[in-house]
């Protein structure tokens, strides 16, 4: 399902919430509890929206479940408001560490007050308000896409309807310059979700993807990777020579390993979910 289709059934969905919330004099502000896990929520966010109605993701948070293990070390690019984070931060268990990368000053407020809520998971946490690229120091786009408003607005994205937010106060780092100052351990999974940024990071992640090899869950959606100058073969690049393969996040279904034939698969204005792992040395 195109994102513009998923936009639609959510502003229809907030228009059913907002306005039963109205009869009980409420706003659509509020703290809620979703599996154990706390989150200050705005309704007339996308995000926001879909883990109030416990609907965010339920497929990629299955897989994640699957796929973590205990007292690892997994990263989450582009955690926005900590929806996965927290998840995550639950499955490694107290031994475990997580390291949230977030650019936008907008989400990273947010994740910031959510790891607030959550005590007992805050500290197997470490966040880093950056914008993961190529070196540390990298040059920091003006703006990102990390907000999906369900109400009137006129600055949106014309597929995936998402709206840009400020980077501020982020700093461009290299991936694998944050992991040699911070790391502990290999790392065991990659969750990324940076709109079509993906490329960038993973120029940046050379030694992690040569010598931890960890399991990557994404989104694979070619058209955003063009919008930033990449494409879906530059993406396979950093994974293929590596001796990954890729596999569709709902079936487990093993995936073509080449951009013309993956790309296929995928209709321009969708993503598809995909799980890539190493298969061979």
């Amino acid at each position: 399902m195109k994102t513009t289709h998923k936009i639609a059934i959510a502003r229809l969905l907030y228009r059913v919430v907002h306005g039963a919330r109205a009869l009980f004099g409420r706003g659509d502000r509020q703290i809620v509890v979703r599996k154990g896990i706390a989150y200050d929520l705005d309704m007339a966010q996308g995000i926001d929206l879909a883990i109030y109605l416990g609907k965010f993701e339920r497929r990629t948070a299955l897989a994640l479940s699957e796929l973590v293990q205990s007292s690892s070390l997994v990263l989450d690019i582009g955690a926005n408001i900590g929806a996965h984070t927290l998840h995550l931060a639950n499955l490694v268990g107290p031994d475990g560490r997580v390291f949230a990368f977030e650019p936008t000053d907008f989400a990273f407020r947010k994740l910031q007050r959510n790891l607030e809520l959550n005590p007992v998971l805050s500290p197997r946490l470490k966040v880093f308000h950056c914008f993961l690229s190529e070196r540390d120091d990298a040059s920091v786009p003006g703006a990102v896409y990390s907000s999906w408003p369900l109400v009137g607005d006129s600055e949106l994205h014309a597929k995936h309807l998402g709206r840009e937010m400020e980077t501020l106060s982020a700093r461009g780092r290299e991936l694998d310059s944050v992991l040699a100052e911070y790391a502990d351990r290999k790392v065991q999974l990659v969750k990324i979700d940076v709109d079509g940024f993906e490329c960038s990071v993973l120029k940046g992640a050379t030694k992690m993807l040569r010598e931890d090899k960890p399991i990557f869950v994404m989104e694979l959606s070619p058209y955003v990777l063009e919008e930033r100058g990449g494409s879906l073969a530059e993406l396979l690049s950093f994974f293929i020579p590596n001796g990954y393969s890729f596999f569709d996040e709902w079936t487990g279904e093993r995936l073509p390993s080449t951009a013309q034939e993956l790309g296929k698969l995928v209709a321009d204005g969708a993503g598809m979910n995909i799980i890539a792992r190493v298969t061979r040395d």
